[in-house]
């Protein structure tokens, strides 16, 4: 492999790594504070008990989340410096504000919260977890906007130089894109969360431990309302992507459907098999007008094919081929995405309407699923990104900065191999790592709590928590 494969691998990883602990980080953040939130106005100490458990896994969480993440940006500079060099001016700027701004006010909290336990008053600790929650979104904010330059750069100028420079920041933070991609990954961070603490209830409810039953049949309602909701939200926001997608980025929608012709109306595809050397279907099962209909709410409208968007970009923007590579990897991630949505909103509705009846806890069957349905979110998180990044290619910046025009110059092909290996086998550790404290943690449970009530240790605030 060359350079620039060996490049796009590597950042490949480390993002999908770091993808694995973000979101469960801003929904169990979010989660945790309403249930800290019940605890203070009820003085319920099931609350209490639910705030501390699930608060612990979301500490570990976190842990190994700023771990990942610390390496991405040393690779825009290490990796991909004529990147950098072009768009540092607009996308240094909003990942500074992330750096100095929502990630130190998330760290810095979550430390006040973990050892504010009987420090603080009740009031002020659960002010420090509703930071935490606030901060990481906007931490996720500030990232999605640089991102959101990538899709469908605004706000800047061509210097004299060739670099972009930043012209308009308001205009880079109400990007379309950024507008409709942030409460997208919010609700898929919420629905990360909640299927979290859905399938580990689920285990514990199967276990039948008298001690912990209370607090994981209540963790159980909390995370199917939740969950629920925030499926329906991911959804929403995901259908108002797919139509901005039609508009700014319509090699990208025709790649997520595998539409290698222009059509009019269009088609919805429910599965295809096609030749990418070709550039046509050999199966193609669909659902007539539909994909015209989800695209601009009608069902008549032209929906642009590979093909025809070829053709008009190497007239737009010269000789070249802009065909994202593996169409094959575009259209499957996009039906991933979809089923593991689709069936977490199925499960949820089924669990609601079980728990309504009282017979959630009785139907066996139906927890066995529940406890592995908290792979689906990581399902639907990384299939996402892969449609969302592999589908903008080759532009690393749409219109304006090709893939391959970004990759540092003087990085070898040794040193990108050597990097990869290492990156891969200490970020295997470490998710090995989180993985193994997550399922220690999360099989305990925790004491019932007390019916007597004792006056704090000040020097054991955090005795059978942290």
């Amino acid at each position: 492999m060359d350079a620039l494969t060996l490049a796009r691998l590597q950042f490949a990883v480390t993002t999908v790594y770091h993808f694995f602990f973000v979101p469960l980080s801003i929904g169990l953040a979010f989660i945790v504070a309403l249930m800290q939130t019940a605890y203070n106005r009820t003085n319920n100490e099931k609350y209490k008990q639910m705030t501390k458990f699930w608060g612990k896994l979301l500490v570990i969480n976190f842990a190994m989340g700023v771990v990942t993440g610390i390496v991405q940006e040393f690779q825009f500079g290490m990796n991909w410096s004529e990147y950098s060099r072009f768009v540092g001016d607009i996308f240094g700027a909003p990942l500074a504000i992330e750096a100095l701004a929502a990630f130190f006010i998330e760290s810095t909290f979550l430390g006040v919260w973990i050892f504010g336990w009987d420090k603080l008053s009740k009031r002020t600790h659960l002010i420090a977890i509703w930071l935490v929650a606030f901060a990481s979104a906007l931490s996720a904010f500030w990232i999605l906007a640089a991102n959101s330059f990538m899709q469908n750069p605004v706000g800047f100028k061509i210097a004299e130089s060739g670099r972009a420079e930043m012209t308009d920041f308001i205009a880079l933070i109400t990007n379309p894109h950024v507008l409709v991609q942030f409460p997208h990954v919010i609700f898929s961070a919420l629905t990360t969360g909640a299927f979290f603490i859905l399938g580990i209830s689920a285990l514990h409810l199967l276990r039948g431990n008298s001690d912990n039953m209370p607090m994981f049949q209540t963790s159980t309602r909390f995370a199917l309302i939740i969950g629920t909701v925030s499926v329906v939200g991911v959804m929403g926001f995901g259908h108002a992507q797919g139509q901005l997608m039609a508009d700014t980025q319509p090699m990208k929608l025709a790649a997520a459907e595998g539409l290698w012709n222009s059509e009019d109306p269009a088609g919805l595809s429910m599965f295809q098999i096609g030749n990418e050397s070709t550039r046509e279907s050999i199966i193609n099962i669909r659902i007539p007008s539909l994909l015209s209909f989800l695209s601009y709410n009608t069902f008549d409208g032209k929906v642009q094919g590979i093909n025809q968007l070829q053709e008009q970009y190497e007239k737009q923007y010269g000789p070249g081929n802009y065909v994202p590579p593996a169409i094959w990897l575009t259209y499957w991630s996009f039906r991933a995405m979809v089923g593991a949505g689709v069936a977490m909103f199925l499960m949820g509705l089924l669990g609601l309407w079980l728990i309504n009846r009282q017979r959630f806890e009785k139907t066996k069957w139906l927890l066995r699923v529940m406890a592995l349905a908290l792979f689906l979110p990581y399902i639907a998180n990384t299939t996402g990104w892969l449609l969302a990044e592999v589908g903008r290619q080759p532009w690393i910046v749409f219109g304006l900065m090709r893939i391959d025009q970004a990759v540092s110059p003087n990085v070898s092909v040794e040193m990108l191999t050597l990097s990869l290996i290492g990156f891969s086998l200490i970020y295997g550790a470490l998710m090995v790592a989180d993985v193994y404290l997550l399922q220690k943690y999360a099989r305990q449970g925790m004491r019932p709590a007390s019916t007597t009530h004792h006056a704090p240790d000040k020097h054991s605030s955090l005795k059978g928590v942290y």
